[in-house]
Formats: structure tokens, C-alpha cells, sequence
């Protein structure tokens, strides 16, 4: 009886070893992620940063030289079409040294002494004037009695005309050095004085809003200097800068939907245009790049996107292709073998090995033609130890 108890323990033993040495070399199922394999629409896109920018932006400039006032505005600030953004008057007058000051007076005093010089010499013309007058009309009056002969009246005529036309270059003499006199007075009174005379406004061309002040304080500016940037804060578009062999794809037209604005919900956009000429961009890992600029307009209502402004980010997707109604599974979930796409398709624990036909491709998921089935679950991201038949376990 001893040795058959014996015999049964030595049975278990056995049994219990044999069945731990199985589950040691039994293979561990494989840890997986899965996918769902749904009907949905199918968008290939294009992923960029942009930025926001306005349509129209006015840079007002200087249009003469001369003395800014400081500007009152600030950006941001409304302004009206016509509507005063700034003020320039003549420069002040540089100071004078007491040597200058007296070379001017000196020429307030010459010229003074010449219009005096100046209308005496009109004075004595005049007085010539009247003496050939009285002449000429005293030798006419003789010439009509045949008492004065016509050589002397014609002497008299000719000397006549000559004190009319001297009369005439001293007037005109005397009023050139009474401008010379007002000239150097004016010298003098200027000379040092800060006072404007006059103002010349700078005016709004739009109605719109400030963005920038480029020169806010008071200074002494030349034509053409930059003054104030104006724009239309409502009327912004988005410039996306992509690869030259993505924008072979892409049309005017073409959906273009805006995220991470800052907004709750994504907004919507259209290709307005893609500019011909390309550009080199160095990218963040010193790769030289060919991009070229893609401009986005914004169709979403106005009443949406109130808080973008100029110079904003946003992250686009311009849509290339889509498919409404499309069998589509993550792009994580395919893998070649040979030249065919193919999946890992959970069936009762395992991984079948599957061939699927792909329509279209994009940067997330896959449109595919056949292989697969909506409501079926795929691997994605399948390890390489995963094979045809493995047992999974999910993640």
C-alpha cells in the first residue's frame, strides 16, 4: 500500500514538472497595438505651419522733409480715411555765433543803403522823365508854327523815349533791392528762432488700424522716411511655405483647413494662389530646402477668427485629394513584403497575415481597394518579431 501511494506522487510530480517545462517553452503571446479598420472619408493633405497676414498694408511715409511732431497714435488704434496721423514742420533754424550775426546785420544795412541809393536814382529819373516830356512838348509845338525844324523834334522824341525806359529800369532797380532789403531782414528775424510758421499733415489713406509706429518720437525726418504701417485688421489671409515637390500638387481651389489658431474649432480656407518663383530654406537640421510661398484665404465667417491678427501661427492642411466614402485604415498598420502592401488582421488571438490593394495614400491613413473589411481590427506598428499566425495580446 506504501509503495502505490509512492508511485501516485512521484506520478503528480512528473506531471506537474512536465507541465511547468510546457509553459516555459510555450511561446508568450506578442504585445500589440490595434487599429480599426472604418468606412470614412479619406483626405490626403498637406501639413504646414503658416502665418497670418493683412491683404493690404500701407507703409505712410514722409512726403517732404522737415521737423516730426510726436505722434499721438499707438498701435492698434482706429483711424479714419483722411483722418491726421502726424505733423511736419519746416526744421528749426540753426543757432548763430556772434560773427554770423553781425555778418547778417551788415547785410540788412548794405541793403538798406542800397534801396535808399536805389530810390534816388528812380527819383532822378523821374525828374529827367519830366524835363524830356517838357521839352518834347515845347519843340512840338514849334515844329507846328514851322518855327523849330523836324531834326529837332525827332531829337527831342528819341531823348524822350530814352528818359522813359531809364525811368523805367530805376523803378524796377529800386524794387529789387527793397526785395534784397526784405530777404536779409528776413535772415536776421529766422535766424534762431524755433517758432513754426506753418504745418504740413501727414493723412490716413485708408480706414483702418494701426499696426506699427515706426518713428513715435520727435525728430527731423527726410523724404520718403517711414512713418506709420496701416492695414485692415479684418481682411487677413495665410502664407504657407512648402516643399516645391509638394506644391506640384497643389491647386487654386484646393480645401485647406486651419488649425491650433487658438480658436475651439478648426477653420475652414481655400487656395487663392501658388506663387511660380521658389526660394532655399535651410530647415532646422541644416538641410538646405526649395520651397515656395502658398497663399490661403480664409472663407470661415469673419465672426469666427475676431482675435487673429497680423503675424500669427497656424498649422494648415491643404487637402490634395479625398474620397468620401472609403475603406481606410492607419497608415501604422501597413508593411511591405516584396512589392505588395500588406497588414496584420486579428482573428481569434492571432495575427493572419493579410494582402491588401491600396488606393490612395496619405501621411495618417490608407484608402484601401481590397483586402481588408470594415469593422476589422488591424495591428499597427507591428513588431518584427510578429510572423503570420503569432498569438497577440492587446495593449
Amino acid at each position: 500500500m506504501k509503495l502505490r501511494t509512492t508511485s501516485i506522487v512521484g506520478g503528480l510530480v512528473l506531471a506537474l514538472a512536465a507541465l511547468g517545462l510546457y509553459w516555459i517553452l510555450m511561446p508568450q503571446p506578442i504585445l500589440v497595438e490595434t487599429g480599426e479598420v472604418k468606412t470614412s472619408q479619406f483626405q490626403d493633405a498637406i501639413e504646414e505651419d503658416g502665418r497670418t497676414r493683412v491683404r493690404d498694408r500701407y507703409l505712410v511715409s514722409a512726403p517732404l522733409s522737415g521737423r516730426l511732431q510726436r505722434l499721438v497714435l499707438e498701435a492698434g488704434d482706429a483711424v479714419q480715411a483722411g483722418q491726421m496721423l502726424a505733423t511736419i514742420t519746416p526744421p528749426v533754424s540753426p543757432l548763430l555765433d556772434p560773427r554770423v550775426r553781425l555778418e547778417l546785420e551788415a547785410q540788412v544795412g548794405a541793403a538798406e543803403a542800397a534801396v535808399e541809393e536805389a530810390e534816388s536814382l528812380h527819383e532822378q529819373a523821374k525828374v529827367l522823365l519830366a524835363q524830356a516830356s517838357a521839352d518834347l512838348e515845347r519843340t512840338r509845338s514849334l515844329a507846328k508854327r514851322n518855327v523849330a525844324p523836324a531834326a529837332q523834334l525827332e531829337r527831342e522824341e528819341f531823348l524822350f523815349r530814352s528818359a522813359e525806359r531809364q525811368a523805367y529800369a530805376a523803378e524796377r532797380r529800386w524794387h529789387a533791392a527793397t526785395h534784397v532789403l526784405e530777404q536779409a531782414r528776413a535772415a536776421l528775424t529766422s535766424a534762431g528762432n524755433s517758432e513754426a510758421s506753418e504745418a504740413f499733415p501727414v493723412s490716413s489713406p485708408i480706414n483702418g488700424r494701426v499696426l506699427r509706429i515706426l518713428q513715435e518720437s520727435e525728430t527731423t525726418v527726410a523724404q520718403a522716411a517711414l512713418l506709420v504701417e496701416l492695414a485692415d485688421p479684418g481682411d487677413l489671409e495665410i502664407a504657407v511655405d512648402v516643399l516645391t515637390t509638394d506644391a506640384t500638387r497643389i491647386r487654386e481651389g484646393d480645401k485647406v483647413i486651419i488649425e491650433r489658431w487658438g480658436g475651439p474649432t478648426d477653420l475652414q480656407g481655400a487656395v487663392r494662389r501658388v506663387e511660380p518663383s521658389g526660394f532655399t530654406k535651410v530647415s532646422a537640421l541644416g538641410v538646405e530646402e526649395q520651397r515656395v510661398w502658398v497663399v490661403v484665404d480664409i472663407t470661415s465667417t469673419p465672426e469666427m477668427w475676431t482675435s487673429l491678427g497680423d503675424g500669427y501661427r497656424v498649422e494648415v492642411r491643404i487637402v490634395v485629394d479625398e474620397i468620401d466614402q472609403a475603406i481606410v485604415v492607419p497608415i501604422g498598420a501597413l508593411f511591405r513584403r516584396g512589392d505588395a502592401w500588406s497588414v496584420f488582421v486579428v482573428e481569434g488571438g492571432r495575427a493572419q497575415l493579410r494582402e491588401v490593394e491600396i488606393a490612395r495614400l496619405s501621411t495618417r491613413i490608407a484608402a484601401v481597394a481590397q483586402g481588408v473589411r470594415p469593422g476589422e481590427i488591424v495591428v499597427v506598428y507591428p513588431p518584427s518579431s510578429l510572423t503570420d499566425g503569432s498569438r497577440i495580446k492587446l495593449r
